[in-house]
């Protein structure tokens, strides 16, 4: 099965001085950052180098064809439609035919530890699709 989008949103706002903050947050108080996401896909201050790989080659190697990222408030201004179910964040959703459907839940994502377990799951889920 071909999948045309995956959709990673993450438990943050966009924008330079929010990322200032999140970094920041990740610095002085780890434990209370809300973004497991953030935290799994990016160093403090940049991408981390496994995950950059993984996304460079996931649509050569997968039946993803695209990946979009946006931030929560990206999310909502773009998928904005009284049928848009509320989503706990971070999420990662798969665009079809029949809309937007979880491919994996903030649940789920808070039982990951690392970029290798993320980047494992995501590449057994999109296997089973």
């Amino acid at each position: 099965m071909i999948i045309e989008k995956l959709i990673f949103v993450y438990n943050a706002k966009a924008g330079k001085i929010n990322a200032a903050l999140d970094s920041a947050h990740k610095i002085l108080s780890p434990s209370t950052y809300e973004c497991k996401l953030c935290d799994l896909t990016f160093d403090v201050f940049k991408e981390n180098e496994e995950w950059g790989r993984f996304r460079e080659s996931v649509t050569t190697t997968t039946s993803v064809q695209q990946l979009e990222f946006l931030h929560r408030d990206e999310f909502e201004k773009q998928y904005k439609s009284k049928w848009l179910p509320k989503y706990d964040y971070p999420v990662i959703l798969t665009a079809t035919e029949n809309g937007l459907e979880i491919f994996m839940n903030s649940v789920a994502m808070k039982q990951i530890n690392t970029t290798t377990d993320l980047i494992n799951n995501i590449n057994s889920k999109i296997k089973l699709l």
